[in-house]
């Protein structure tokens, strides 16, 4: 099944996915950039604004953050919404890896557009219940981690299932992994992702420069999956319709690439849970898809450092009794508070997400 820009355009030029990851990249950004300022004065005229936790929540935050009160919210529609239509228009639609991403972000976005909608009408952070969030990103999660797993489709080298359940670790090589592991094991790669995504999320242009990064990143390894003489001399898992993932990859690229133009310092729109958690959601699925879901830890590293200091900080509140180890978590916050300017953090954010993207190619040859 063909791409719709290859049925338009019969010469052939994209019928590689290198070419229509670009083609979709430039799409989803030029979406993202035409319809942004529409979306921001709609958002602003519906008063859709971010509720900043208060003085008497977190006194110290407020006196750093309290300016961005009202900043309109839930501009993560655009990033979703521009990203999707690059895909439909660049990727083949019958492709099984397309499918599954699209299912899991859409889904996600969903519950982060209802999320953000509920934090505007009630006017505080309060949104959706953690135990239904994490409800719906475990089904949303199964869904799309299933499906590839029962896609009734083979290949004249390789199963999607045999392909699908294997799993790459550096230093070492492929190994597969039994289905009643595999399932699971991509469920919480796919609720991890997303969480940690969606905890990055509280600095202007933070979550969006560093997606760039990741997503970016994730492309290359689909190009690389898709292609048997790289793949088998990587050893790491081939199936030829991964590089499909590419295109996936490179739309989300153009989105926030398009979405950091307004959202960098001073943002002009949030993303809000709408954008966090379907990012959190693609990157989930393109370590599964890819069978890199190990790398993530590297390569989506600044989203993995702010969600282990969430953990360490709530299990250290809980077991020493109130201690914490850091001024407040997650841990950009902490470096607000130890002294940073907020644009420092940021700048030093990215830089440490393009090295750890580096390393997590580098990492990927040394099988």
């Amino acid at each position: 099944m063909h791409s719709l820009i290859e049925q338009f355009s019969p010469s052939g030029a994209f019928a590689g996915p290198a070419g229509r990851a670009l083609l979709a990249c430039l799409v989803s950004f030029a979406l993202t950039m035409i319809f942004a300022p529409r979306v921001i004065r709609e958002l602003i005229s519906l008063k859709i604004g971010q509720p900043i936790r208060t003085a008497e929540e977190v006194h110290k935050l407020a006196e750093l953050h309290g300016a961005k009160a009202g900043t309109p919210t839930m501009g993560g529609v655009l990033i979703v919404g521009s990203m999707t239509a690059a895909t439909l228009l660049c990727a083949r639609m019958g492709n099984p890896f397309i499918i599954s991403c699209l299912i899991v972000t859409l889904a996600l976005g969903l519950l982060g557009f209802r999320d953000d909608y509920l934090k505007v009408a009630k006017k505080t952070s309060d949104g959706i219940s953690a135990r239904k969030k994490l409800l719906v990103q475990f089904l949303a999660g199964l869904a799309g981690v299933t499906f590839l797993y029962l896609y009734p489709e083979g290949s004249p080298r390789v199963e999607l299932h045999d392909y699908i359940s294997s799993l790459f670790i550096p230093f070492y090589g492929q190994v597969n992994l039994p289905w009643f592991v595999y399932i699971p094991f991509g469920v919480v790669v796919v609720m991890s992702a997303s969480n940690a995504v969606n905890l990055t999320d509280g600095l202007d242009g933070l979550a969006s420069g560093c997606s760039v990064a990741t997503g970016i990143t994730y492309a290359i390894i689909a190009v690389l999956c898709g292609s048997w003489l790289t793949a088998d001399s990587l050893d790491i898992p081939f199936h030829p319709g991964a590089g499909e993932i590419s295109v996936f990859m490179m739309a989300l690229v153009g989105a926030c690439l398009g979405f950091l133009w307004h959202n960098c310092y001073p943002a002009r729109v949030f993303m809000g849970d709408t954008g966090s958690l379907a990012l959190g959601g693609a990157f989930g699925m393109a370590a599964v898809c890819t069978a890199q879901e190990l790398l993530f830890i590297v390569i989506g590293g600044v989203f993995v450092m702010e969600a282990a200091s969430v953990v360490l900080q709530v299990g250290s509140y809980k077991l020493r009794h109130g201690k914490r180890i850091f001024a407040m978590a997650p841990i950009h916050h902490h470096f607000e508070l130890k002294g940073w300017k907020e644009t420092q953090v940021i700048a030093r954010f990215w830089m440490i997400s393009l090295l750890l993207a580096f390393l997590g190619l580098f990492l990927i040859t040394t099988a």
